[in-house]
């Protein structure tokens, strides 16, 4: 999976605010190990009890994760997302996470979207076929 974020981009993030994004920087790297499935399964259990996010709460929470991990700024856009998805929910709210391909040119890609809208991404809505999507839990 790639994404041509430039490196160069990367944001400066104060020491006393590394911490979290660090936290979830390495959670995502463990999650990102396990199969689709997992993964899902995971995020479904995390994602109780969060508000949906906002548009600038997951763009924040990507921008710092970003910041802290070269691997992130890169290509790394399964752990990027899982890491956004993750740094959003240690703050009690939950983008929807999204995995997806396109087939021609094959390209497979992971990414954190609110409202239908990816958040902070190069490539536009509908780009990519969704084939695994965890939205911010219904409220009963």
């Amino acid at each position: 999976m790639s994404s041509p974020v430039a490196i160069v981009d990367r944001p400066r993030l104060a020491v006393h605010r590394r911490p979290l994004p660090w936290l979830a920087v390495a959670a995502a790297r463990l999650l990102m190990r396990r199969s689709p499935a997992r993964i899902r399964t995971v995020l479904e259990l995390l994602r109780r009890g969060a508000r949906p996010a906002t548009p600038e709460e997951a763009a924040r929470s990507r921008a710092e994760v970003v910041a802290v991990s070269v691997s992130c700024a890169g290509e790394g856009c399964v752990q990027r997302s899982l890491a956004t998805t993750l740094l959003c929910r240690l703050r009690g709210h939950w983008p929807t996470w999204c995995s997806g391909v396109r087939v021609v040119p094959f390209l497979a890609h992971a990414w954190v979207e609110v409202d239908d809208e990816p958040v902070d991404e190069p490539y536009p809505r509908g780009y990519h076929t969704t084939l695994i999507r965890v939205p911010p839990r219904e409220r009963s």
